[in-house]
């Protein structure tokens, strides 16, 4: 197969030339074959390693099933995600157990497995106090326990890749330095911790800040307070989510002037009231509201839900708020995580890397998916 379009580092003109599922040539050309290309830009897939559900369905209730997987899998590459990591909230024992075995069953679709990697856990391990909590029901919050874990672990088949967790709490410093031994990915969230204990968290192996300024309560002090530390060690990387929403322009500006574009990453958060229609719901055991504007509120505490909008609307507000290329913008939602999750086969479009690519026009900083390809097979084309 060979794609035509405007390649997102420099707007190129070029040709890639795809077999075997990978990247084979990639030809700078002076015309287009067919005309129609001349306004696609071809960039790496979308990579989001924290999405909690869609389209109602959520990975963390009691109704999932392998189908739903598939449904939610297959809508997300209309989006361009190629790669994304089902995220599953505190829960249960029981519950937790029961859908990492229904994940782990969904891989063993082939073209599901391609596009996901792993699974992320997003806690129960948690700071119990309202605000830094969010929306994680405080009936499952609790301590780290590794043979609970190791449960999970085993469940998934081995695919839980990402964990995010409290540092602060008791017993969490000796379970990041497990989670690195078993090279789980370890990122810090929903917390509470000091300036010493994130110092201790990242030099036990913590790599990242989960939704970097959320998670936090809505008052704080501004001097002490779990933001600092994190955007001040350089070795932590910080995702965020850029919705317009879940952070301030000028916060987004900010964490991208200090993290930098190596060091940055772009996440949706997706939830699965994502596109429902504005009102009240049932989510986490408590009640949820959808506003109008797409933000999804938890009353009870005052605090953000997940999110409704995809990860292409952070690329969009990145280049809005920020003036940076869209080379770089997209970088964070390709190259970067790939490189956080240790995916080297993806993430960047070079010759020998596997052929997740996503074809889009852009309008005023609009994304619209025109094509999808997920290791060289087109799963979603907008014209057919």
């Amino acid at each position: 197969m060979e794609i035509e379009g405007r390649l997102y580092a420099d707007r190129a003109a070029v040709s890639i030339l795809i077999k075997n599922g990978l990247i084979k040539k990639i030809t700078r050309i002076n015309a287009f074959k067919n005309r129609q290309f001349k306004e696609f830009i071809i960039a790496p897939g979308f990579i989001d390693n924290q999405i909690n559900g869609y389209l109602s369905y959520d990975f963390s209730r009691n109704d999932l099933t392998v189908d739903k997987i598939e449904r939610i899998t297959k809508k997300l590459w209309e989006q361009g995600v190629t790669t994304y990591l089902p995220t599953l909230i505190s829960e249960s024992r029981e519950r937790l157990t029961e859908n990492f075995r229904i994940l782990a069953q969904a891989r063993k679709n082939p073209d599901i497995k391609q596009s996901i990697p792993g699974f992320h856990l997003e806690g129960p391990y948690l700071s119990p106090l309202d605000g830094y909590r969010g929306a994680h029901n405080v009936k499952y919050v609790r301590k780290p326990d590794w043979r609970e874990f190791m449960e999970w672990y085993e469940a998934s088949e081995e695919n839980i890749i990402e964990v995010s967790l409290a540092p602060e709490i008791e017993g969490a410093l000796e379970f990041i330095s497990k989670l690195r031994q078993k090279g789980i990915v370890v990122a810090l969230a929903h917390h509470n911790a000091d300036a010493e204990v994130v110092k201790k968290a990242v030099d036990a192996g913590a790599r990242i800040s989960t939704h970097l300024g959320n998670a936090c309560a809505n008052r704080i002090s501004r001097h002490y307070n779990p933001i600092w530390p994190q955007l001040a060690d350089d070795r932590l990387m910080a995702s965020i989510i850029v919705d317009g929403l879940h952070l301030t322009p000028e916060e987004v500006r900010v964490f991208y002037k200090v993290k930098g574009p190596f060091n940055t990453i772009l996440v949706s958060d997706l939830s699965s009231l994502a596109g429902m229609p504005p009102g009240e719901y049932e989510r986490f055991g408590q009640k949820v509201v959808v506003q109008p504007n797409g933000m999804i509120s938890l009353p009870s505490q005052n605090v953000l839900a997940a999110a409704s909008f995809m990860i292409s609307k952070g690329i969009e507000n990145m280049l809005r708020f920020t003036g940076c290329t869209l080379a770089q913008a997209v970088n964070l939602a390709s190259r970067n995580p790939a490189r956080l999750l240790g995916l080297a086969d993806r993430g960047e479009i070079k010759k020998g890397l596997r052929a997740d690519l996503v074809l889009f026009e852009m309008s005023n900083h609009q994304i619209e998916i025109q094509k999808t390809i997920v290791g060289g097979r087109v799963v979603f084309d907008k014209s057919e």
